[in-house]
């Protein structure tokens, strides 16, 4: 497979995911911004830290209005984040290798680009069809994932695009968690009910899967456990770095390229410091260092990662 195409299947996932995530994160704030009624100090501050890539950010007074933060995260062209730009950056990824993807991927990718890019979306999302928008677009792309994993061949595009995915989604699920555990000074020790994690686990889809999940009342330290261990979590950094490491291992196989077996143990030392952990190790290092640590190692090897494989960076 030639660098330039591995390297479009790469961060068409990753763009897809970020927008995936922010997606989340937008119907779990606009969600929660009606539950608090209008007596609460709610803002959008905290998403802005997390997602904006503005140079101009959002004023004191936009970031406690729902309409400007919209507007922000979903139309903006001005954030580098927003989802009208990562959908754009994915499609014009997605068409540049039409013949390694399936014609049903590059529709749905399409679709959801007409989506955002429809001339009255900013209307509507100022009015009462707000929440229409928004499950519209999560919709469609949780439904990009669907008609990836059921029509996509399992071959050297496939787990280009998986290794750039579950990346993004470790680094986002990272980002996230530090983003809200900001709140309780990164104590674990601190006892926080369950509502207090809700914005959180929402963001993630983990609430409902926490609630199976655990019983005692220790929800910081269970809410620590269930975003870092829990493999059966998805979007846990245990479950994200496995897919990596399986994804990585079938790229290597099949490249046998100069320098992969270096990158593959560069890897499995970042595995290991998660496989070998527990709460009582993270409580004893400290949160933000835990996961400041492992953001910046995984960073590193992706750009490894891209000059391996795809001859930049």
């Amino acid at each position: 497979m030639l660098s330039r195409i591995a390297d479009s299947l790469f961060w068409l996932n990753r763009y897809m995911e970020r927008s995936d995530c922010l997606m989340r994160s937008i119907r779990t704030n606009y969600i929660l911004s009606f539950d608090l009624g209008n007596t609460n100090d709610f803002s959008w501050k905290d998403m802005v830290h997390t997602f904006s890539y503005s140079p101009d950010g959002l004023s004191d007074e936009a970031v406690k209005d729902t309409t400007s933060a919209l507007k922000f995260f979903i139309t903006d062209v001005k954030n580098l984040n927003s989802i009208r730009v990562l959908i754009t950056k994915a499609r014009e990824n997605a068409r540049g290798v039409q013949d390694n993807i399936t014609k049903e991927v590059w529709e749905q990718v399409n679709h959801l680009y007409h989506i955002v890019n429809a001339p009255d979306l900013e209307n509507k999302l100022s009015g009462s069809r707000s929440l229409e928008i928004i499950d519209l677009i999560d919709d469609n792309n949780t439904l990009y994932y669907g008609v990836t994993d059921s029509t996509m061949p399992r071959g050297q595009g496939w787990s280009f695009m998986n290794l750039g995915k579950f990346i993004e989604r470790c680094l986002l699920s990272i980002e996230t968690a530090y983003a809200h555990f900001t709140k309780v000074d990164h104590q674990l020790d601190k006892t926080q009910d369950i509502l207090f994690w809700k914005n959180l686990l929402l963001s993630l889809s983990g609430y409902e899967l926490y609630l199976k999940t655990y019983t005692r009342d220790q929800h910081t330290m269970n809410v620590v456990d269930h975003i870092i261990f829990n493999k059966h979590f998805p979007r846990s950094l245990i479950y994200s770095l496995n897919r990596i490491k399986r994804y990585l291992g079938d790229v290597t196989e099949d490249t046998k390229i100069e320098g992969s077996e270096t990158l593959q143990k560069t890897f499995g030392r970042i595995c290991s410091k998660v496989e070998f952990s527990d709460i009582n190790m993270i409580k004893e290092s400290g949160l933000p260092q835990f996961l400041n640590s492992l953001r910046y190692d995984l960073v590193n090897f992706s750009g490894q990662l891209t000059r391996i494989y795809f001859s930049y960076a």
